[in-house]
């Protein structure tokens, strides 16, 4: 069948059930195609519902000239909400995926320079302004929040905690943390994890039993992924999901933990 035959109502409406990879592929098919595939008619399906919001929470507005460029443009990151968060779209998927900055977060006494410092120093490569440094502690406890209607529905997501460790870390790994996440009322997940920061421990499990979980650092300069859950998004009502991290129970000082903040996004395929 010739698809150039087709009106472009039809075509738009094909390509509306495809992603954007497969859009972008299929638009070798035909010229008819190729032409579809690059209007704005169909990249409006691809880009989230609440786009127009998205767009006013932005720190630095985005410049573009079609809704197909703004689309690939917010497949990058950017600041909201004051520099608070940052907002990105899964290229893979099209979802919205979110970084709760450190300021974000519920760091239990971060606010006692004592035990917690904010830095800002540009060799730790945030892509914040700043990244909350423990000094020495008993009482772990970092907790983060979001509400669902921000996020996509019908979609399963893992909750991230970003961190590195500085060169005088200790006490974070002789104990496991709980790591929660809770929609509403009622927990979803929970695991038990260790803090390390030894890089022999590359994509190896690090904690037995059913909920194994694996840390991965790709280089000195990247933030490492501690896996602390992960929740399902029905649809886009307002509830709110919170994902915690905490040990207490071995009432032993650590420090030297340095975290970025909670990392959102959908369950990357291998």
């Amino acid at each position: 069948m010739n698809l150039d035959l087709l009106p472009q109502d039809c075509i738009a409406h094909i390509l509306s059930f495809a992603s954007a990879r497969e859009a972008c592929r299929l638009s070798i098919v035909s010229e008819m195609m190729h032409s579809m595939v690059d209007s704005d008619v169909v990249w409006e399906k691809f880009l989230p519902f609440d786009c127009k919001k998205v767009l006013l929470r932005l720190d630095s507005p985005i410049v573009y000239a079609t809704k197909k460029e703004l689309y690939f443009k917010l497949c990058c990151p950017h600041l909201v909400d004051g520099g608070k968060k940052i907002f990105y779209i899964d290229k893979e998927t099209g979802k919205k995926c979110y970084i709760l900055g450190a300021r974000e977060l519920q760091i239990q006494w971060s606010n006692n320079p004592l035990y917690w410092s904010w830095n800002r120093q540009p060799f730790l490569k945030s892509r914040f302004e700043e990244v909350a440094e423990l000094r020495t502690i008993w009482w772990l406890e970092i907790k983060g929040s979001i509400n669902t209607k921000l996020l996509s529905s019908k979609t399963l997501y893992f909750a991230y905690l970003l961190v590195k460790f500085a060169d005088r870390a200790y006490g974070l790994n002789t104990h496991p943390s709980q790591a929660t996440i809770q929609l509403n009322t009622a927990v979803t997940s929970k695991r038990k994890v260790y803090l390390h920061k030894q890089r022999e421990y590359k994509n190896q499990i690090i904690f037995g039993g059913d909920n194994d979980h694996e840390i991965d650092e790709d280089n000195d300069d990247s933030w490492i992924e501690i896996e602390l859950g992960e929740f399902y998004v029905h649809d886009s009502g307002d509830s709110i999901v919170e994902m915690c991290l905490k040990e207490v129970e071995s009432q032993h000082l650590r420090g030297g933990l340095v975290v970025e903040g909670i990392q959102l996004r959908p369950k990357l395929k291998l």
